[in-house]
């Protein structure tokens, strides 16, 4: 019988992305209505403090501290009767996520936005993780404080990871929104496509990206989009990695696709399209190509993906 994984990498492409290293234990099947005060209640209890966009850290040179205790926490103001429950560390100690208001705050700490934690590298690969699955959860619940069927507030349950509206009965769970992004290739796999939106840094080009429409599969979307945005009719579709994305609670899926034609029209969405050969990609990536051209940044699931395809010979 043939080996269903014998081209599967190690380690897998995804854990090599930004947000990717969370390496608590969910325990999902155990979660409960007491499992946050049981949680709270341990003396090992951790707590990452987000809100807004950002998370508040006890900056260390080049590297931070994100990890407060309940009553640090508390003196805060978080709003710990609302934490989610992350997971567990292997020796046990539970970790979650709260609400601050990062508004006003002791000299020490400082509140820095998800994208420039990662970026300038604040954390380590499990604490960022972890940021990821708790900036996500505790966005959702900022706006989803009222039952989408009856509009009577809600009450968060099991940890955090549902709300249950007391007039309806109704259960709402969070949402994770899948977002394609694709690295097109010619057939001869010579050249890729890469893009640049008006918002982007001057100089910089990135693989296309969309959001998941309901009813499509992953597939259709990377076709859709990359005719969308770009004018390229779009025949084999690759996956190749996944990212957490917490903006504000997006899952990252990277693929290949296969450019069955090569003009480019590209949309409003785009300030312009191109493509470029792999030397071309090589020679900025070892730093020796166009000053002005940059890839994306390292740990960014479109970096993955560039630099993998500029790798293969």
């Amino acid at each position: 019988m043939p080996d269903l994984f014998s081209d599967v990498a190690a380690p897998e492409p995804s854990a090599l992305t930004g947000f990717a290293g969370n390496r608590l234990h969910r325990w999902s099947e155990k979660r409960s209505e007491t499992s946050v005060s049981e949680a709270l209640a341990d003396p090992r209890a951790r707590l990452l403090l987000v809100g807004a966009g950002r998370a508040v850290l006890r900056p260390n040179g080049t590297s931070a501290d994100p990890w407060f205790d309940v009553a640090a926490a508390e003196a805060l103001g978080a709003t710990t009767e609302e934490a989610v429950l992350l997971g567990y560390e292997d020796d046990g100690t539970p970790v979650l996520a709260a609400h601050a208001d990062s508004e006003a705050l002791p000299d020490d700490l400082k509140a820095i936005d998800y994208r420039s934690i990662y970026v300038q590298g604040l954390l380590d690969a499990p604490a960022l993780g972890a940021l990821a699955q708790g900036a996500a959860l505790i966005s959702w619940h900022d706006t989803h404080r009222f039952c989408s069927r009856c509009g009577h507030q809600s009450m968060m349950a099991d940890g955090g990871y549902k709300r249950v509206c007391p007039n309806c009965n109704a259960q709402h769970f969070p949402r994770t929104d899948p977002v394609v992004i694709m690295l097109s290739v010619t057939a001869d796999n010579r050249r890729c496509l890469l893009g640049r939106s008006p918002h982007f840094p001057e100089g910089l080009y990135s693989c296309l990206a969309g959001f998941v429409e309901p009813g499509e599969t992953i597939e259709n979307a990377v076709r859709r989009e990359t005719e969308e945005e770009a004018g390229i009719t779009i025949g084999r579709v690759a996956y190749h990695a996944s990212q957490p994305w917490p903006f504000p609670h997006t899952l990252m899926i990277g693929c290949y696709c296969e450019a069955l034609t090569e003009t480019i029209r590209v949309d409003d969405e785009l300030e312009d399209a191109r493509w470029f050969t792999r030397e071309e990609v090589r020679a900025v990536l070892d730093g020796d190509g166009d000053a002005g051209l940059k890839m994306p940044p390292s740990g960014a699931i479109a970096s993955l993906l560039v630099r993998d395809w500029a790798a293969f010979d």
